[in-house]
């Protein structure tokens, strides 16, 4: 698999070493044999027969020593694969899911387990042991040629069965995976909204999509099998009928007086040694399709999403944003959500961003955090890039309250504090700036209130005035807000408009889309955005003034009317 470490390749090689080593010594049980039918029994020698089974006690204790520590070899070389691309594998996931494209950011760690299950699993075992079947296979021409060119014929015939089996199985198999990935995550998408399709009565039609999809899911899996299983038959039929011609074979030579009892004995157990690897290939093809395209998707992950640079800037920012020709552009989608969008923003400014649905406002807030990477202009900060900012200092000085709110599973208080070090003080500062903290006090537990997953035990209300609290911890001094009065009764809309007066008392900048005309009208600079592009850009009173149609002139007197 392309893209492996150089450490983990050499542990390939290790495991490799190691399966010479086996196969080499396996050897043993058939020279026993040798030993005990041509010159024990002939000679009933018992002290050869002590001596052979001593040798041959070592010889099969060494293999098992070998075998746990090539079985460990691989268990380490799986854990080794978790440690090195696990914390890339988020790293990427989380840069998939910014612009909430990705589909299933989950599905990846289940590859991860795909390929790892592979490497440390039986599977990999074959692919060590079948190249050393020569060995065996050159045992076999010193017994007798015929036997050797007997044992070449049959590893063909059985590769060929492989390789037929991998071209015959290897649609269905892919066919079967993409179907249960597409269920997974249709599954994922019903369950999320299962309170509105009981509620809406879309249950119906819902079941109907699901079974549609079930069914599809199955019969790729059901011909899969099907496939997989007829491969195996026609392999175990070959593997029977082999062990009886290579019998037949070396019963003929012993006829001839060309071999002894023994070494055709001898004879069948090497072939059937040598083959075994090239056959357990054939049941293996499956799991190793799974892996490869497995692995196929984590590397095209992390292709697509590919590590960034550090960032240097450590200090406090200032607050000044300059977007500079920025454009966004959704794959797959012909027209752009935002095009050559340019601003600058003073620190401490208040900026409010409208504009009818579709526009483009969300999508140009969570560029300017960085949370959707441009395919044009750039996004700075105090006059440098985005990307030359430390993260976590950067988001230290950074608040936002998304339109879609999420919380993790934990306390309150936890969430308040960005699951960062938790300071009390500062947790109830922010909620004191963000007027929440008596509804906190109300709560069963105060604080230490379990919000859920995805705060499920907060009210859509309680959830945007925590959510701001959040985005408030801290001190920060860039704040964007979207939409964050979406969910607000009275007392929380006055909460939201006294903290939004606070922040720019302290120089703070605020970025805020709303329709509420109250804050529109305390704002340093209006945007309104129109089809991605910006339509007015300046003080409240101009925008308000260019959207107001001209008057109508009289003809007759030529004044206005």
């Amino acid at each position: 698999m392309s893209g492996l470490p150089r450490q983990m390749w050499l542990a390939f090689a290790s495991a490799a070493l190691f399966s010479l080593l086996i196969n080499t010594l396996m050897l043993g049980p058939s020279l026993y044999m040798l030993q005990v039918y041509d010159r024990v029994m002939p000679g009933q020698n018992q002290l050869t027969l002590l001596v052979s089974s001593a040798a041959l006690l070592l010889v099969l204790a060494l293999v098992c020593f070998l075998e746990i520590g090539r079985s460990r070899l691989l268990v380490r070389l799986g854990m080794e694969l978790d440690r090195t691309f696990a914390p890339r594998v988020m790293e990427a996931s989380m840069d998939a899911q910014l612009p909430a494209l990705q589909r299933n950011p989950t599905q990846v760690f289940a590859d991860l387990t795909v390929v790892r299950q592979f490497l440390t699993g039986n599977g990999v075992f074959a692919l060590f042991d079948a190249p050393w079947f020569f060995i065996y296979i050159g045992v076999l021409f010193v017994l007798h040629p015929w036997l050797g060119w007997l044992g070449l014929a049959c590893a063909l015939v059985l590769l060929a069965i492989a390789l037929g089996s991998r071209v015959w199985t290897a649609a269905p198999a892919q066919a079967a995976a993409d179907a249960a990935l597409a269920l997974g995550a249709e599954q994922q998408s019903v369950l999320r909204m299962a309170p509105v399709i009981h509620v809406m009565g879309m249950l119906l039609p819902m079941r109907a999509a699901w079974n549609h999809g079930f069914a599809r899911q199955t019969q790729a899996q059901e011909r899969a099998e099907s496939r997989e299983h007829s491969a195996t038959a026609v392999s175990k039929f070959f593997r029977y009928t082999q062990q009886s011609l290579s019998l037949a074979a070396g019963a003929v030579l012993v006829i001839r007086g060309e071999i002894s009892p023994g070494a055709m004995i001898v004879a069948n157990l090497l072939m059937s040694r040598a083959l075994a690897p090239v056959d357990l290939l054939v049941g293996t093809w499956r799991p190793l399709l799974q892996a490869q395209s497995a692995w196929a998707r984590i590397q095209a992950l992390l292709r697509a999403n590919p590590q960034q640079p550090p960032g240097t800037l450590m200090q406090d920012p200032h607050g000044r944003i300059e977007v500079r020709g920025l454009s966004v552009q959704v794959p797959g989608k012909a027209e752009p959500i935002l095009r050559d969008v340019n601003l600058d923003i003073p620190a401490g400014s208040m900026v409010c961003v409208l504009g009818p649905s579709g526009s483009g406002k969300s999508t140009l807030v969570r560029a300017m955090l960085g949370l959707w990477p441009g395919h044009g202009g750039q996004v700075l900060l105090d006059g440098a890039a985005l990307s030359r900012w430390q993260p976590q200092a950067l988001g230290q000085c950074v608040g936002y309250l998304p339109q879609e709110l999420d919380f993790l599973e934990g306390s309150v208080a936890q969430n308040i504090s960005r699951f960062g070090a938790l300071d009390a003080e500062q947790v109830v500062a922010a909620a004191q700036a963000a007027a929440v903290h008596d509804l906190v006090l109300r709560l069963p537990q105060g604080y230490q209130t379990p919000v859920g997953e995805s705060g499920v035990r907060l009210s859509a209300g309680q959830k945007q005035r925590i959510g701001l609290a959040r985005a408030l911890y801290g001190g920060p001094r860039l704040v964007v807000l979207d939409e964050p009065d979406a969910n607000l009764d009275e007392a929380g809309d006055q909460a939201l408009r006294q903290a939004v007066s606070a922040l720019r008392a302290g120089g703070v900048t605020v970025v805020l889309v709303t329709h509420r005309a109250a804050l529109v009208q305390t704002a340093d600079l209006v945007l309104l955005m129109r089809q991605g592009q910006v339509a007015q850009w300046g003080p409240p009173a101009q925008v308000h003034a260019a959207q107001q149609p001209a008057p109508a002139v009289s003809v007759m007197q030529g004044t206005p009317t």
